[in-house]
């Protein structure tokens, strides 16, 4: 894992603004306090130009292979934290559910106002991420991708936009706000660097298109 552990060095800036943009998890989150910020366009098209471009293969994919909402602190998992950072104005109970508040996702532009309506988006889906490279990581590394607060990997999205979106990468699926593309192609591209994954063709000929224009 040489090559991983000497990317995650080549982008500790970013690492940083993750860990940054962490803090204060548990008080109330302001509109700003959400989604860690990706890369720069240019940053991204760089990381971009030093992926693999392999063939993908789904081989042996099961998603219990990534456990994921893992137990962050307390009675609160994964995405009862997400819930909590990307939200306004979210009460929780003892149990760290949430109670109140509203959830805006930027896929879309909606709004809600139960946390029964919003799940939390793997940006680049275990599934993709399986396809890509993570079939021959340890159960420790999917776990960690597949709770990843650090790297603008997780968001609060609209439940069904969610399940549309399923395993697909941007050269099926983006999101219907095209306000939000941008951001969201920077983000993948710095999701699947961190990690190492490659990218098929049609993948990464989508990637630099949306690239070109942010």
């Amino acid at each position: 894992m040489s090559k991983l552990y000497a990317r995650r060095r080549l982008s500790i800036a970013a690492a940083l603004t993750g860990v940054i943009a962490s803090v204060g998890l548990f008080h109330a989150p302001s509109a700003s306090a959400a989604l860690p910020t990706p890369v720069s366009a240019a940053t991204a098209r760089g990381y971009l130009s030093s992926l693999d471009v392999r063939t993908e293969n789904r081989t042996g994919y099961n998603r219990d292979l990534f456990p994921h909402w893992i137990t962050v602190s307390g009675t609160c998992n994964t995405r009862e934290t997400i819930l909590k950072r990307d939200g306004t104005n979210v009460v929780t109970d003892s149990s760290c559910a949430s109670t109140s508040g509203s959830w805006y996702s930027p896929y879309d532009g909606a709004t809600w106002s139960a946390a029964s309506d919003v799940d939390i988006d793997h940006l680049v889906p275990l599934a993709e991420a399986w396809d890509s490279g993570a079939g021959s990581w340890t159960t420790a590394q999917r776990q960690a991708f597949a709770n990843d607060r650090t790297r603008p990997q997780l968001l609060a999205v609209t439940d069904n936009v969610n399940q549309s979106k399923g395993d697909q990468d941007p050269a099926t699926w983006m999101p219907s706000r095209s306000a939000y593309r941008c951001t969201y192609v920077r983000a993948w591209v710095q999701v699947k660097y961190h990690y190492d994954l490659s990218v098929d063709s049609a993948e990464k000929s989508a990637l630099q298109g949306y690239l070109a224009t942010c």
